[in-house]
This record gives C-alpha cells, sequence and structure tokens, in this order.
C-alpha cells in the first residue's frame, strides 16, 4: 500500500524519472543532446515558460487558476516595444514600468476573486480578454525593437564547454526558479499558500490573512508574467500582440506535469523546472528528427498531462480511503 507522504509525492517522484528516461532515450538515439549547446538551447528556448510557470505554481498550489498570463506577456512585449522605439524611453525605466503594471493587474485580479467571490477561471478569463484586446488597440502589427541595449543584453552569456552557452534570459529563468523555491518553502507567505489550497476554512481559522494571501497570489503570478514579457521580447527583440497564444495552457501542462496537484494544497517549484524541461525536451527531439510535425509536441504534452490528472486522482482516492481506515 502506498503511504501517504510517499504517495503524495509520487507524482514528482514520476516527473524526474520520466524526464531522465526521456533524455536518456535522446541521448541513445543522438548523442549530440548530451552537448552543452543543446543544453543551453534547452534553458534559453524555455526560459519565458519557466519564468510563467514559477508563477503559476504559486496559483495552482492554491487552488486557484491564471489564464491570463499569456496575454498579459503579449501586453508587456506590444508596450514595450511602442514605448521604446516610439516613444523612446529607456528600456530599463520601461522594464520597470511593465512590472508595475503587470503587478497591478494581478492584484485587481485577486482582489475581485476575493472580495467578490468570484471563481479564478472565470476573473482571469476575463482578465485574458482584456490584456488581449488592449494589445489589439494599441497595435496590430509586429514591432521590431532596436534599443542597443537588448542587442547588449542578448550577448550576454555564461560560456558552456564545446562550444555551449547559458544565454541571459536562462539565467534569469533560473534564478526565478531558485527565488521562487525560497519563497514556496521558507516564507511565511509561501506556508500560507499550500495552508490556503489544502483547506480554505482551515486556514482561516490558523489566522491566514486570506485577502491579502489571494491578492499576492495573483500579484506574484502576473508579475512573472511581466518579467516573462520582459524575456519574450529579448528573445525575439519584437512586441506583437497575438505573440503568446495558447501559452497559458502549456503553462498550466508545465506545472501538472511537474507534480503540483491540480486540486492544490500541494506542489514544488523545483518540480514545475522539470515540467518545462519535459515539453523542451520533446520540442527539441522533434527538431533533431525533422520528420516529424511540431504538432507532435501537443500531442505528446496532452497524454503526459492526462496521464498525470489521472495519476493525481488514483493516488487522492488512495489517500483518502487510507485516512479514513485509520481514522485520520
Amino acid at each position: 500500500m502506498i503511504g501517504g507522504i510517499r504517495a503524495r509525492h509520487l507524482p514528482l517522484i514520476l516527473t524526474v524519472l520520466i524526464f531522465c528516461i526521456g533524455y536518456g532515450a535522446c541521448v541513445v538515439q543522438y548523442p549530440a543532446f548530451a552537448s552543452f549547446r543543446v543544453i543551453g538551447n534547452l534553458l534559453t528556448d524555455n526560459s519565458f515558460l519557466g519564468i510563467l510557470a514559477v508563477g503559476m505554481t504559486f496559483v495552482i498550489i492554491s487552488g486557484g487558476i491564471d489564464l491570463s498570463v499569456g496575454a498579459v506577456v503579449a501586453f508587456s512585449g506590444v508596450f514595450l516595444a511602442l514605448v521604446i522605439q516610439n516613444l523612446h524611453m529607456p528600456p530599463l525605466l520601461a522594464f520597470v514600468c511593465v512590472l508595475m503594471i503587470s503587478a497591478a493587474f494581478g492584484a485587481v485580479m485577486g482582489a475581485i476573486i476575493h472580495y467578490f467571490s468570484i471563481p479564478p477561471f472565470i476573473v482571469t478569463l476575463a482578465g485574458m480578454f482584456f490584456a488581449r484586446g488592449l494589445s489589439s488597440v494599441l497595435t496590430t502589427d509586429s514591432i521590431p525593437i532596436t534599443a542597443p541595449l537588448y542587442t547588449w543584453l542578448n550577448d550576454i552569456s555564461i560560456h558552456l564547454p564545446h562550444h555551449g552557452r547559458l544565454s541571459l534570459i536562462g539565467i534569469v529563468m533560473l534564478l526565478v526558479f531558485v527565488v521562487g523555491i525560497i519563497i514556496a518553502h521558507l516564507t511565511r507567505f509561501g506556508r500560507s499558500v499550500y495552508a490556503v489550497g489544502g483547506n480554505r476554512q482551515s486556514a482561516e481559522l490558523m489566522g491566514i490573512n486570506l485577502a491579502r494571501t489571494t491578492i499576492l497570489i495573483y500579484t506574484l503570478s502576473s508579475l512573472c508574467a511581466g518579467v516573462a514579457g520582459i524575456v519574450f521580447s529579448l528573445y525575439t527583440s519584437a512586441g506583437y500582440s497575438l505573440a503568446a497564444v495558447g501559452v497559458e495552457l502549456d503553462t498550466i501542462a508545465a506545472v501538472v506535469i511537474g507534480g503540483t496537484l491540480l486540486s492544490g494544497g500541494y506542489g514544488f517549484v523545483a518540480g514545475t523546472l522539470i515540467g518545462v524541461l519535459i515539453q523542451g525536451l520533446i520540442q527539441t527531439y522533434i527538431t533533431f528528427d525533422g520528420t516529424l510535425s511540431s504538432w507532435w509536441t501537443k500531442i505528446m504534452i496532452g497524454g503526459l498531462l492526462f496521464g498525470f490528472i489521472l495519476l493525481q486522482r488514483v493516488l487522492l482516492a488512495l489517500t483518502s480511503r487510507r485516512r479514513v481506515r485509520t481514522g485520520h
């Protein structure tokens, strides 16, 4: 019989095993997979998705959902392109502005979710349409960003052996994961997020301020989306209102595959990193193969997501049955 604690850790263990087995199989078929160049590209190409997934992990651990993150990425890119190219605002000041706007956007959604008792799905869906629509109102054109700072930032990297390169945006993603791990496991706010996701009524009886916690969770998620928007604009050197369409679903999939329970109360930020890397690994394999359609990425992610959700339901049922038998 699977013990309670072990059962809750099983999705994370399975995630790590799937990544190791998948990576090993790729190396056997294509030895170049083991090169530092591929590893550096894997982190760079999935940097904005990873940053989004850190914020989404907190949201899902709390039992919520945030469908607005992809639209916030698009809005951030369009905003940066317009103010830097057309208004000649210094890029660093533009970065600060977009982070403040995205954080305020998340705080408003969190306040609406708590004070009006509206499901997060509805509020963030409205937020998604609002941010995407606002991006299109600003401009429907793809605006290139030619600021010298962008070129300079894209040239910053850590050189790895055998011509490998870890870019600045890959470094930023790893730093965001480190900060996310610290917040989740070593701060009072992190413990409050787990408590709210585990049982909202019990968390309130424990003295946790539900309003402040809910607002901070969605502020953090949108702030991560703002950072991801900056990273995405550096990656593409452009802003486009239709960028990152559907990426919110990729983000949710990465978090769930990373071992976080959709029902809330359990999950690891580090597991989310593995979930992101699994998606990147599939995309890289398809690139190496050269004969498979990119849609196979979606098919394989869909299969993994379905399998993990089924696994979570089975483990929750086993855990509940065990609690009934033991009286805990």
